[in-house]
C-alpha cells in the first residue's frame, strides 16, 4: 500500500480523484464555512449538526454535488488529537473495507496540522485494511492501494507522515511472520526472513546454528530446542547508523516458533495460538524493517534465539538441571517456561555488544495476562531512567506500557535444592518472578523487560497478531538517536 501526503483545502479535496474521501470533523467547526462555495465545506458544517456525538460517529454520503469522488465519509475526530484521530481513521477505514476502495483520501484539513495525528493516520488505516492470505487463498487481499493524506502544511508534518510509513512496514512484516502457522514459520523461516532484511544497506546478519550455539555454552537454550526436530536458530542482526565505537540499544526478541509446552504439556484448547510465541521475535524483525527506512544515526542490535518446545523422547524434562551460557545452573521444574531459557542466554551473549540499553521483547507469561489485560505491555527493569524512556516511547506511540515491581523478595520463590535457580516460583505475581529470573542473567547491563503475552495478539473472531510493540521499540530507539552517543568501551558488562 502506497502513501503520500499533499496539501489539501477542503475546495481541493472535493475535486481530488479518489474512489473515496475520509473526511476527519473536529468538535467544530467556523460558521463560516457554511458559506463557503466548495461542496465539502458546506457538507462538513452540515454532517456535525446530524452526527451524534462521539468520536468514530461516521456519516456515508454518495454522489454528493460538487465533490468528484464518489463516496465521501465523514467521521468524528473529537479535539483532534493523535489518539482521537487514530479511531475516527480507523472507523472511516473500516466502514469503506468491503467496498473495493483502491484509493483514499483521508482528509485531515479541518483538524489542526499535528505530526504525531498524521502519523496515527498513517497506521490506523493500514490496521483497518489488514489483510493476512499467505496461507489462506480464500481470502479477499488488500483492495485498497493508494491513501493520500491531505493537510493544511505538508512541512509541518511530514517527521510524523515519514514515522507513520516506516511504521506500516514494520507492524505489518511482524505481523506476516507472526501469522504463519508452526509449519510455515520455523526458526530457519524466521532466519532467512531476517537474512531478507540484512540486503538492506546498513543491515547485516548473521545466523548461528545448533553447532555454534553450543560452543557458545548456551545450554538453557539448546535444552528447550533438543525435543524439536527443526534445529534451532540464533539470529545476531545489527543495523549500523552510527560511527562503530558508538554502543548498541540491544533488542532480544523471543522467537519460540511454536510452544507446545513440552513435557509439561499445554492443555488443548487455544494451543494454535501458540504460533504467536514468536511475537518478540516479529517485532524485532519489525523493527529493523522499519529502521531500514528511516535509517536513524543510532546503532541497534538484534537477538534473536529460536527453536520450538516440543514433547520428543529427547526433550528436556521437569527436574533436569542445565548449564546457562553465564554459568549459572537452573533446575526445569516447569518445561512450558521455556522462554525465559533461551532468553537468559542471550542476555549473557548481549553483554558483549557493551550496550547503552538492552530491552528484551518476549510473550513471557498468562500472568501477565491476567494483570494488565490486552491494553498495557508488562514494562520491567531496576532502572528508573530507562523504564522512563519506553514507557514515554509508549506513550507517544499509543503503544501503551505500564511498569510493574522487581523488589527483590519476589526472587524467593526461584530458590532450588538442586541449581543455582529453578526456572520458576509459585503461580503468585508469575510475570514477576518471570522477570527476576531474567534479572540474574542481565547483571549490570542497562536492562528492561517487556512482557507482550497479553499484547501481541488478540484471539476470537478477530485472532491475529497487533505488531505490537513495535511502535513502542521504534519511538524508543527514535528518541534515543537524538540522546549524545555512549562509547561501547564504557559500559560495564558481565558474559
Amino acid at each position: 500500500m502506497n502513501f503520500e501526503l499533499k496539501s489539501l483545502t477542503p475546495a481541493q479535496a472535493a475535486q481530488f480523484p479518489a474512489d473515496a474521501l475520509l473526511v476527519a470533523l473536529p468538535d467544530s467547526l467556523p460558521k463560516a464555512m457554511a458559506a463557503s462555495p466548495d461542496a465539502l465545506s458546506r457538507l462538513a458544517v452540515q454532517a456535525l449538526s446530524d452526527l451524534e456525538a462521539g468520536v468514530g460517529q461516521m456519516l456515508p454520503c454518495y454522489g454528493v454535488d460538487g465533490i468528484k469522488a464518489p463516496r465521501v465519509v465523514l467521521v468524528r475526530a473529537g479535539d483532534g488529537s493523535a489518539a482521537a484521530v487514530r479511531k475516527a481513521v480507523a472507523a472511516g477505514t473500516a466502514a469503506l473495507r468491503q467496498n473495493g476502495i483502491e484509493r483514499l483520501a483521508v482528509v485531515l484539513s479541518l483538524l489542526p496540522d499535528d505530526g504525531a495525528a498524521v502519523r496515527m493516520a498513517v497506521q490506523a488505516c493500514a490496521d483497518a485494511s489488514y489483510a493476512f492470505t499467505t496461507t489462506k487463498p480464500s481470502a479477499k487481499p488488500r483492495a485498497l492501494k493508494r491513501v493520500t493524506v491531505g493537510v493544511s502544511d505538508t512541512a509541518a508534518v511530514r517527521g510524523g507522515f515519514d514515522v507513520g510509513k516506516a511504521l506500516v512496514t514494520g507492524v505489518e512484516f511482524a505481523k506476516e511472520w507472526a501469522n504463519r502457522p508452526g509449519n510455515h514459520a520455523t526458526p530457519t523461516h524466521l532466519a532467512d526472513a531476517a537474512k531478507g532484511l540484512g540486503r538492506h544497506p546498513g543491515i547485516k546478519v548473521d545466523v548461528l546454528g545448533p553447532k555454534q550455539v553450543a560452543a557458545l555454552g548456551m545450554g538453557a537454550f539448546m535444552a528447550v530446542a533438543q525435543g524439536s526436530a527443526e534445529p534451532l536458530r540464533f539470529i545476531v542482526m545489527h543495523y549500523n547508523g552510527s560511527s562503530k565505537g558508538d554502543a548498541p540499544v540491544v533488542l532480544v526478541g523471543k522467537g519460540i516458533t511454536f510452544d507446545t509446552g513440552g513435557i509439561s504439556i499445554k492443555p488443548a484448547p487455544e494451543m494454535d495460538e501458540m504460533k504467536f510465541d514468536m511475537g518478540g521475535a516479529a517485532s524485532v524483525l519489525g523493527t529493523f524493517a522499519a529502521l531500514a527506512e528511516l535509517k536513524p544515526a543510532i546503532n541497534v542490535v538484534g537477538l534473536i534465539p529460536s527453536c520450538e518446545n516440543m514433547p520428543d523422547g529427547l526433550a528436556v524434562k521437569p527436574g533436569d538441571v542445565v548449564r546457562s551460557m553465564s554459568g549459572q545452573t537452573i533446575e526445569i521444574l516447569n518445561t512450558d517456561a521455556e522462554g525465559r531459557l533461551i532468553l537468559c542466554d542471550t542476555l549473557t551473549y548481549a553483554a558483549r555488544f557493551k550496550p547503552r540499553a538492552v530491552v528484551d521483547i518476549a510473550t513471557l507469561t498468562g500472568a501477565c495476562v491476567i494483570a494488565l489485560g490486552a491494553v498495557r505491555t508488562g514494562l520491567f527493569s531496576p532502572d528508573d531512567e530507562l523504564a522512563a524512556a519506553l514507557q514515554k516511547a509508549g506513550d507517544t506511540a499509543g503503544d501503551l506500557a505500564w511498569r510493574m515491581p522487581l523488589d527483590d523478595e519476589y526472587a524467593e520463590g526461584l530458590k532450588s535444592n538442586f541449581a543455582d535457580m529453578g526456572n520458576v516460583a509459585g503461580r503468585a505475581a508469575g510475570a514477576v518472578t518471570a522477570a527476576k529470573f531474567l534479572q540474574k542473567f542481565a547483571g549490570e547491563l542497562n536492562w528492561a523487560h517487556l512482557d507482550i503475552a497479553g499484547t501481541a495478539w488478540k484471539s476470537g473472531a478477530a485472532k491475529g497478531s497487533t505488531g505490537r510493540p513495535v511502535p513502542l521499540l521504534l519511538q524508543f530507539i527514535l528518541d534515543q538517536a537524538q540522546v549524545k552517543p555512549v562509547k561501547a568501551s564504557g559500559r560495564k558488562s558481565r558474559g
